[in-house]
């Protein structure tokens, strides 16, 4: 029954119009996407009626207060012209922006073909940040700077009100190799851990700076640590909003999963280090994963925020192909409904993927 429906789903959206950025209408309550949304139990407890009122996307200025000092309108996107890519039409329909805005992209790493939906709108990188922080760490190792021998210790939150203070306060807990530290922070998305080795490469700005100077990255920003990140959490609803602190493209993220794999910033023991802990990830059960075929070799990252959740990483196709591939999902209606709209692109990305010989996608 779920493979019939994704089928239907997929072959009706080939039909749709292009999809706005805001101001589309919410799916009838009896569609195929909501039979789906069922048959995973991620159906919104009260069911929607009617048509969406219309919401600006505000877009947060680069410095200064979390509130908004413009509206700006962005860009409509442009789906494919009839005959185009159907994977990328298919893409741009189950991404439909009327209950929250969703960036896609993807990478076929043996052909460079390339399929993107809102690839280059910023989207809140949440826990998906982590994989940039330990790549920065693991150059480190390459460079003599440190050791995976090395111990250092948990970075514990305190108690703090919301904003009180530019960065939340912490106490040093537990020590633990630098090893141990990538494999919570990577398998388990723990937040200590991860702080733990922000601290040792310089923090939020060193990383922003690592990321640009070295794989040439512009439109990733990483500006708190997870515990301020977390602490202040709620203040911007990504659906509508664009805060570009702490964001980072789908297309963007992309490029640096690929850079990544193919060792351009890395020595071979380093990388294989980071992607060994993300063929280990046990976050995001219901997210790219939840819809792959039964032994599919999936390597990945999530990450969760408010009204947002994410999952990047890499899938493999039944030919032994690598795809990068960067899912941002915001609105939706809660969590379950987010989660299952990125096990569904993912899902129509492996299909559309597996079902094109590389020949073919190599000459596109």
């Amino acid at each position: 029954m779920l493979a019939n429906l994704v089928r239907l789903l997929s072959a009706a959206s080939l039909a749709l119009a292009p999809v706005a950025v805001v101001a589309a209408p919410a799916p009838a309550a009896d569609s195929l996407e909501s039979q789906f949304d069922r048959l995973l139990g991620t159906a919104p407890r009260a069911a929607r009626s009617g048509a969406v009122k219309p919401a600006p996307v505000v877009l947060l200025p680069e410095r200064g207060r979390a509130t908004a000092e413009r509206f700006v309108d962005l860009p409509r996107p442009t789906a494919p012209a009839r005959g185009g890519d159907a994977l990328e039409v298919q893409l741009a329909a189950l991404a439909d922006a009327s209950q929250g805005r969703i960036g896609v992209a993807a990478l076929d790493l043996a052909t460079g073909r390339t399929v993107a939906v809102r690839g280059d709108q910023p989207f809140p990188m949440a826990s998906t940040s982590k994989i940039a922080i330990v790549a920065m760490f693991l150059a480190g190792v390459d460079q003599g700077k440190w050791s995976l021998s090395d111990r250092y210790p948990l970075m514990v939150p305190l108690p703090s009100a919301k904003f009180s203070t530019s960065v939340a306060p912490v106490r040093r807990g537990t020590e633990l190799t630098a090893l141990e530290l990538i494999e919570l922070a990577i398998t388990r998305s723990h937040n200590e851990a991860t702080d733990a080795l922000l601290a040792v490469v310089g923090g939020p700005a060193a990383v922003t700076r690592w990321v640009r100077a070295t794989t040439g990255i512009e439109e990733f920003r990483l500006d708190r640590d997870i515990a301020t990140l977390v602490r202040d959490d709620g203040a911007v609803n990504p659906a509508l909003t664009i805060d570009r602190r702490d964001s980072i493209t789908p297309a963007a993220m992309v490029r640096l999963l690929a850079g990544l794999h193919q060792g351009n910033w890395l020595s071979r023991s380093s990388r294989d280090v980071l992607l060994g802990a993300m063929s280990r990830c046990v976050t995001g059960k219901h997210r790219m994963r939840a819809m792959l075929p039964e032994g599919t070799a999936i390597a990945h990252k999530t990450g969760t925020l408010f009204n947002t959740a994410s999952d990047v990483g890499f899938i493999e196709t039944p030919d032994g192909r690598k795809l990068a591939v960067a899912i941002y999902v915001t609105g939706q209606g809660g969590k379950p409904g987010r989660e299952s709209r990125i096990a569904l692109l993912a899902r129509t990305i492996y299909d559309g993927y597996s079902t094109e010989s590389p020949l073919r996608a190599a000459l596109r």
